[in-house]
């Protein structure tokens, strides 16, 4: 039977995909259903055909999922942030947790016994950072991008933010307005305001305001602070320089209008200096429980020697550094180094050094040239997992014990497959759920020779 672009289907659910979305066959043929569940079925239109797959869109629920639940979020469907939202939470966790094992069979020949992921008490207003786009189309828009698109949705309340943000987002609309300041427009290329993103502290409530603007200078300084120094908490206010038309939000240019220009937070009785560029996990009570499993994995006694491969500001490496002998941590970005120096010296720890440049280079310096060999190798690396050479030059030492901790199952999977045929071996693994409503997950592995 052909199935064509309108036509209609009952489908059965059988999984669900990476993006939150449903997957089901129609004559073995993979069709995958935004909004739908296992173990439903649904009555859809089909929407987009390609040559070995299609999108259907649900026309109605014919026998729903004991697990569905009513999204809590009026933005549900619209913006594409959380595509899990219409799932019990506890399901939620069982389903990331089947991403990871169906990741390591397919990927790297494991089956392999992944204990569920460790979720949240509460599961809503997490996060500790917004990134809000701006532009201008019958009015201003401020909020998130639909999905699979850069139209922007209106968010008046994000639900798995801080509520604060509401409140900034009010003031960014009015600031606007009386500055008559331009917003930035994709297709031409031409207008100032481009993004605003808030960080708050969750142990000392700390705001600080970014907004990035297209251009190298920026002349509404007293109107914006005018117009934000009331809001509750708020530390600094800083404008970010990117004239570059990209994906990439930041550029690299700050300048600290209102404040210190950094927040300050902690993880357990680590102190941490936190500017706009610095890389901080999302969410900080699941922090403490995946740097806790980390340090759990390492299984350190206080004698070892501890690299830290892309260590970024320094956190992990300075949570581990109190339970061992010495840290050595690694990063290519020379500001991370810089902050990682300074939450080093605010936090009295000695015993933790940096390094600027590739771990691929600055690890196999520190072990042939000056005879440091690590007892535990650290690696957090971005979604597209560790650089082959530095995989390579792990293989070819003696580091016995790795501690892989992944924001992407599917690369980590991938990059154990490559350390098997040096003899390494998977022992245990433990998702984290840092992205409560989403489909993304965050795990810690223990591999060793």
């Amino acid at each position: 039977m052909e199935i064509k672009k309108n036509d209609y289907f009952d489908i059965n659910i059988i999984d669900i995909g990476i993006n939150g979305e449903g997957i089901g066959k129609i004559n073995n043929f993979t069709i995958f259903v935004d909004g739908a569940l296992i173990d439903e079925i649904v009555h859809i239109k089909i929407v987009k055909m390609k040559k070995n797959y299609g999108y259907g869109k649900i026309i109605n629920i014919i026998s729903p999922s004991p697990f569905r639940q009513n999204p809590p979020c009026a933005y549900f469907g619209k913006c594409g942030g959380c595509n899990l939202m219409h799932l019990d939470y506890k399901k939620q966790l069982e389903v990331k947790t089947s991403f990871i094992k169906a990741n390591l069979k397919k990927i790297a020949n494991l089956n392999f016994d992944v204990p569920n992921a460790i979720g949240m008490e509460i599961p809503f207003n997490y996060r500790n950072k917004a990134s809000f786009p701006i532009n201008f189309t019958t009015d201003i828009n401020i909020g998130f991008y639909k999905p699979r698109s850069h139209d922007i949705i209106n968010i008046d309340n994000c639900i798995i933010q801080n509520d604060i943000n509401k409140i900034i987002i009010e003031k960014t609309k009015k600031f606007i307005k009386k500055s008559g300041i331009s917003i930035y427009n994709e297709n031409t290329k031409k207008g100032i305001i481009k993004h605003l993103i808030t960080r708050i502290s969750k142990h000392t409530n700390e705001i600080i305001i970014c907004l990035v603007v297209n251009d190298t200078k920026f002349k509404y300084n007293d109107i914006l602070i005018d117009i934000f120094k009331d809001i509750p908490n708020l530390d600094s206010i800083v404008i970010n320089f990117n004239t570059k038309n990209t994906n990439v939000i930041l550029g690299e240019a700050t300048q600290t209008i209102y404040g210190k220009g950094y927040i300050v937070d902690y993880i357990k009785d680590l102190k941490f200096n936190i500017s706009p560029l610095a890389f901080y996990q999302v969410n900080p009570s699941q922090t403490e429980v995946l740097y806790e499993t980390t340090l759990n994995f390492c299984d350190l006694k206080g004698d070892e020697i501890v690299f830290d491969a892309y260590c970024g500001i320094g956190t992990i490496s300075l949570f581990l550094a109190k339970n061992c002998k010495k840290v050595y941590g690694i990063e290519i970005v020379e500001a991370a180094i810089k902050n990682a120096n300074e939450n080093a010296k605010i936090n009295n720890i000695k015993n933790a050094t940096f390094f600027v440049g590739k771990s691929e280079e600055i690890i196999p310096t520190l072990i042939n040239d000056n005879g440091i060999i690590p007892d535990v190798l650290v690696v957090d690396p971005p979604r597209k997992g560790c650089d082959f050479t530095l995989l390579d030059i792990i293989g070819k030492t003696n580091i016995k014990k790795i501690v892989y901790v992944s924001c992407d199952n599917s690369t980590m999977a991938r990059d154990i497959n490559y350390l098997s045929t040096y003899g390494f071996k998977l022992q245990k693994v433990q998702p984290v759920d840092m992205f409560c409503m989403t489909t993304h997950i965050e795990c810690v592995a223990l591999i060793t020779r």
